[in-house]
C-alpha cells in the first residue's frame, strides 16, 4: 500500500464538513450557485474591517526591508507585547510577550499545543459534540481521545467528566463560544470543572485546560464571555483571527499560556520548539504585524446577531426542535428523524446543505453554518418551511 494504515483508516473517519463542501459545489454546478442554499462550512463571507484593509495596504506598499525575513519561532517581539498587554488588560494577570506563541491559526495552535505536553497514551477529554479535527489533532501526537457527553442544552456535564477522569487524563478542550452548538459556556459550569481539576491536582494529577476561543469575539445579547485565566491556573488559550477579524485563508493565530501556571517557562520552551518541529517554523510574517494591532476588533457582531435570529426564527416556524445559540455562528437543530445522514440527504433534495450531527459525534442533530449572506438565509425560508411540513405529524 502507497499510503498508511492509519492514514487510511483515518480518513475513513474524515470530516463530513468537508465531505458535504463538496457535495455542494457538486450541486452548485449542476443546479446554478444561486439555486444552493449552502450552510455546511464555517468560511464567512464577512470582510475583515476596513481599518485592517487599509494598515495591509499601507504595509505591503512601504519601501520597509526585511518583513518578510524569519523572526523568532514565538513570532515578533513587538507583536506578542501588543498581544499580552490585550490579556493583561482582560485579566488583571501579568502577561509578557514570553506567554504568548504566534501561530499558523487555532489549528497549529492546538497541534502545538498537544505536542507539548501528551505522551503516548495519554487522555485529552472532549465534551460531545464536537469539532471532529480534535480527534486528528490528539491522535497526531500519540494520545487518546475520550468523549464526554454534555447536558440536553449542550452545557458542560461535570459529573459524566469526573467520572470519565483517569490517571491518564493529561488535558480537557473546552470550546466556547461551541461549535457546532453555539452554546456559551457559563462561568458557574467553568468553576465547578475548575474546582474539580483542583480535587485532582490535590491526589497529585495536574490536567489542562485547552481553550479554543476562536469565537471569543462573536458572542450575543451582552452576554459576558467568562475569562478561564481567572478561573483555572493551568490554562492555555489557543485562538485564531480567522473569525473575529474574518482571516480564516490567512491562518493566523497565537497560543497564550497563562503566567499562572507553575514552571511555565519549561511550557513555553516545549511550545516554541513544537512549533518549530512541527514544520510550522514560525507564524506568517505579514499577518503577525498586522493582527497585533487589532486585539480590540472584530467584525460586525450585530450583523452576526440579525443571521442567528433569522435562521433561529426559521428553524422554529419550521417546527425543529433547536437551542438558540449565544455565540460563534452555527445553529445545532435536532432532525426530525433519528437518522441524521438520511435527513441530511433529505434535505439536499431541497438544494439545503448541512452537516449532519454524526460528524460532530451526535447523531440525531444537523449543524447549519449561518456565516452567510443574510439574504441566503432568507432565501432558504420556503425550503426549510417545505421540509419541516414534510415531517409535521
Amino acid at each position: 500500500m502507497v499510503i498508511s494504515k492509519k492514514i487510511t483508516t483515518l480518513m475513513k473517519d474524515s470530516s463530513w464538513i468537508r465531505a458535504m463542501f463538496e457535495e455542494g459545489e457538486r450541486m452548485k454546478r449542476l443546479y446554478g450557485e444561486e439555486n444552493i442554499f449552502d450552510f455546511s462550512l464555517g468560511n464567512p463571507v464577512a470582510e475583515p474591517p476596513i481599518e485592517l484593509k487599509k494598515e495591509l495596504m499601507r504595509m505591503v506598499s512601504a519601501d520597509t526591508k526585511g518583513i518578510h525575513r524569519y523572526m523568532p519561532n514565538s513570532g515578533y517581539e513587538e507583536v506578542r507585547e501588543e498581544i499580552a498587554g490585550f490579556l493583561k488588560e482582560q485579566t488583571s494577570l501579568p502577561f509578557t510577550n514570553d506567554h504568548i506563541i504566534m501561530t499558523v491559526g487555532s489549528a497549529g495552535g492546538m497541534n502545538v499545543a498537544l505536542k507539548s505536553i501528551l505522551d503516548p497514551k495519554d487522555e485529552v477529554i472532549v465534551p460531545c459534540p464536537f469539532f471532529v479535527e480534535f480527534k486528528f489533532y490528539i491522535e497526531n501526537h500519540g494520545g487518546v481521545m475520550k468523549l464526554v457527553d454534555t447536558n440536553q442544552d449542550f452545557h458542560l456535564d461535570i459529573g459524566k467528566i469526573e467520572k470519565t477522569i483517569t490517571k491518564r487524563t493529561k488535558a480537557i478542550i473546552i470550546n466556547s463560544p461551541h461549535n457546532p452548538t453555539g452554546v456559551v459556556y457559563h462561568e458557574k459550569e467553568l468553576k465547578e470543572l475548575a474546582s474539580l481539576l483542583h480535587k485532582k491536582k490535590k491526589t497529585g494529577q495536574r490536567i489542562f485546560i485547552l481553550s479554543d476561543e476562536a469565537y471569543r469575539k462573536i458572542i450575543y445579547n451582552g452576554i459576558e464571555f467568562p475569562n478561564l485565566f481567572k478561573i483555572y491556573e493551568d490554562t492555555i488559550v489557543i485562538t485564531s483571527h480567522s473569525k473575529d477579524l474574518a482571516l480564516p485563508g490567512e491562518r493566523i493565530g497565537y497560543i497564550a499560556i497563562s503566567p499562572l501556571i507553575k514552571n511555565c517557562k519549561n511550557l513555553i520552551d516545549a511550545a516554541i520548539f513544537s512549533n518549530r518541529i512541527l514544520g510550522f517554523i514560525n507564524a506568517p510574517a505579514l499577518m503577525q504585524r498586522l493582527v497585533g494591532k487589532f486585539q480590540q476588533n472584530s467584525v460586525d457582531i450585530i450583523e452576526y446577531q440579525k443571521k442567528r435570529d433569522t435562521i433561529y426564527n426559521i428553524l422554529v416556524e419550521s417546527g425543529f426542535q433547536v437551542t438558540k445559540p449565544m455565540g460563534a455562528f452555527y445553529v445545532f437543530p435536532r432532525s426530525p428523524i433519528k437518522d441524521d445522514v438520511k435527513f441530511v440527504r433529505q434535505m439536499q433534495k431541497h438544494h439545503i446543505l448541512a452537516v449532519p450531527g454524526i460528524g460532530f459525534g451526535k447523531a440525531g442533530y444537523f449543524r447549519l453554518a449561518y456565516c452567510v449572506d443574510l439574504d441566503r438565509i432568507e432565501g432558504s425560508r420556503k425550503y426549510f418551511n417545505e421540509i419541516g411540513a414534510f415531517y409535521r405529524p
